[in-house]
Order: C-alpha cells, then structure tokens, then sequence
C-alpha cells in the first residue's frame, strides 16, 4: 500500500476530498519524522511504538576481501515494534502464507 492508496482510501471512507486527506495524512508522516530524528519515542496506540536505538559498534566483513575486517562505527537507528492488534493479524497470516506454494523471485530484466 503507498501514500497515495491510502489517501484514496480514506477519502472514500470519509467522504473527505482527497488533497485535504493527503495534507492530514503528509503532516502525521512530517510529525512523525521530526519527533523520531529528535530522538524522541513515538506511540501510536493499537498501531504500534517508532522509537531510536544506537547500534553498537562492530566488526564487518568486506566479501571481496574477506581476509580484510572492517570497522563500523555505531550508529542511531529507528525500530518499530507493532501493537499487540497488528502483531497478532501478522500471526494469523503465517499460517496461511505457510499453506501457499512459495512464488518465484520476479525475473531480472536485462
């Protein structure tokens, strides 16, 4: 689903024109956004937590050069834990994508 999905959607539940969707929806995603790059912890009840973690420090290996460690340095990632609503739906679909045949990686185009 993109932006623009769900803004259709929503102006079609809502009744609401879609530019006014599309503003209410592009200032949750702005607001969002500056409160996660402050470091701030975002909670979106029954949808779920955005918040910042530092990654530690560690050691890479280059697969050209594998003799050749690299180091990487820390760095503040953002994490996303589900809500226990969405988390639970998220169960439910493993036992119907593990009933499916798996699908084939999409050819590559030359």
């Amino acid at each position: 689903m993109t932006k623009r999905d769900l803004v259709v959607r929503i102006s079609n539940e809502t009744g609401l024109v879609q530019q006014q969707v599309l503003d209410v929806v592009q200032r949750t995603l702005d607001h969002i956004s500056e409160s996660v790059s402050k470091g701030q912890t975002v909670e979106l009840r029954n949808f779920g937590v955005f918040e910042v973690k530092l990654r530690k420090a560690r050691i890479g290996r280059n697969p050209n050069d594998p003799d050749h460690d690299v180091p990487i340095p820390p760095r503040a990632v953002v994490k996303f834990k589900p809500g226990k609503e969405m988390r639970e739906a998220v169960i439910k679909l493993t036992e119907s994508l593990r009933a499916q045949p798996p699908t084939p990686p999409p050819a590559a185009v030359a």
